[in-house]
């Protein structure tokens, strides 16, 4: 059956379009290679998502070649193509000037491909290849650094971090999703610049913190990110969960924060954003909750669901993300406790309880909350098997009694009519009522207009 025309291009797809410009560059006379992210991915068996072209062409003969190429950055050097495939970013060889703002570079030479690639922040991610020919140029080592498993900055790495302190981040993130280790100078580096991180914008910082976050290899960006003390520049809060003791017999592995990234290790390695936020931040009050039980002799932490949504939505909007992942996030957190009592709800009570949006990412919080310190899956057992036994209807059905009737019946819109229709709705949802004449012949016994 042939491909749907509005199906999403393959990497092939991707790669032939911009074989395809190289070809039409390098036949007219310019120096022209795949460069970058797409040259690591394909050398480490990895399908690139995307292809960058770097040329010799200067700017206005890539214009000429491609007369409806987009400037996304002229002053760099930098044009979009399209093509049937996709959309290609064509960048002229060049050297940068001075980083003044920490981000971007106040100028920039057009060059050769060797000053080009010692611009780049990694060794990794300075290769560039001549698909026509099939050959990788590698002029700053980065095929025997990819061999070696290692992520390591080009030259000085303090002046590569100095020149775009987002670099920092994106060293955590290859490191954690290549499973690299970082090279005694790059780290050395990374660790002494950490603060620099505080001069990026709060959006930049978001996005590359999210990446790490939903990566499977999450544990040990985790880790990198604390160890480097990056961390302080993005939840400083998790620092204060070190040392912050639990229970013992509830929690044997120990303080909050070995709980906290134990979760991370047990969650599932698709888990979407939400959940992994949620893991993160779902005990952060438990520091500004703690309490000693003289009865118990043992630690209490009284409302640190609660004050935890509170804070999880303060450090949310710190980093700028955006409503929905903080109302997500901030109600598994404020909800994170009530699992608990599911096996003591009633029907109605426990069938509103699953009823509610995303309530599958609050099971997964939960059932990592309980991998990550006892281990007991009772109550999770209990609300799955619940799922299934509903699986052929809604948790909550549209109501067999609605405000219509109690009007049509001679009552008055207020308070009583919303207590009488959220008891009818109990007894709907315990199967006692089944049907809307039901309902309405309660209506009748039970209360008067």
């Amino acid at each position: 059956m042939p491909d749907s025309p509005t199906a999403p291009p393959t990497p092939a797809d991707l790669r032939s379009g911009a074989v395809a410009i190289i070809r039409q560059l390098q036949q007219t006379g310019h120096t022209a290679y795949l460069a970058g992210g797409c040259v690591r991915d394909r050398l480490l068996g990895q399908e690139p998502k995307d292809f960058d072209i770097a040329t010799s062409a200067l700017p206005a003969q890539v214009q000429q070649l491609f007369p409806k190429a987009k400037g996304v950055g002229a002053h760099f050097g930098v044009l979009l193509v399209r093509r049937p495939q996709g959309i290609y970013e064509i960048a002229t060889f060049r050297q940068d000037g001075d980083y003044s703002d920490g981000r971007r570079p106040d100028s920039v030479e057009f060059s050769s491909p060797e000053l080009d690639a010692q611009r780049r922040d990694f060794a990794i991610n300075g290769l560039f290849e001549d698909p026509i020919t099939n050959t990788i140029i590698d002029h700053v080592g980065g095929q025997d650094d990819l061999k070696a498993g290692l992520l390591r900055s080009i030259g000085d790495p303090r002046q590569r971090f100095a020149e775009d302190h987002l670099r920092l981040l994106r060293a955590i993130r290859f490191a954690a999703r290549l499973d690299y280790q970082i090279d005694a100078d790059t780290w050395t580096a990374i660790c002494e610049l950490a603060p620099n991180l505080a001069t990026v914008s709060p959006e930049r910082i978001r996005d590359e913190f999210s990446r790490i976050l939903v990566h499977p290899n999450r544990v040990r960006g985790f880790d990198l990110l604390v160890e480097s003390r990056l961390m302080e520049q993005i939840i400083p809060e998790i620092y204060v969960l070190q040392g912050c003791e639990q229970p013992p017999q509830f929690h044997p592995e120990g303080d909050v924060f070995q709980h906290v990234r134990l979760m991370l290790e047990k969650l599932e390695p698709g888990a979407n954003l939400y959940v992994v936020l949620s893991v993160l931040l779902h005990d952060i009050a438990k520091p500004a909750t703690q309490i000693w039980d003289e009865a118990v002799q043992r630690h209490r932490f009284n409302g640190h669901a609660q004050v935890g949504a509170v804070m999880s939505e303060e450090i949310l909007r710190r980093l700028r993300y955006p409503n929905d992942v903080i109302d997500r996030v901030t109600g598994a957190v404020n909800r994170h406790m009530d699992f608990m009592h599911v096996q003591d709800m009633r029907k109605a009570k426990l069938r509103r309880f699953i009823g509610r949006d995303h309530f599958e990412d609050e099971l997964a919080l939960h059932r990592v909350d309980c991998l990550g310190c006892h281990g007991m899956l009772d109550n999770w057992h209990f609300v799955r098997d619940e799922i299934e036994a509903l699986a052929n209807e809604p948790p909550v059905p549209p109501r067999l009694l609605t405000g219509q009737h109690l009007l049509d019946c001679g009552f008055t819109a207020g308070p009583r009519m919303g207590k009488i229709l959220r008891q009818a709705q109990d007894l709907q949802l315990e199967g006692t009522l089944t049907s809307t004449e039901d309902a309405l012949a309660w209506l009748k016994d039970t209360h008067k207009a």
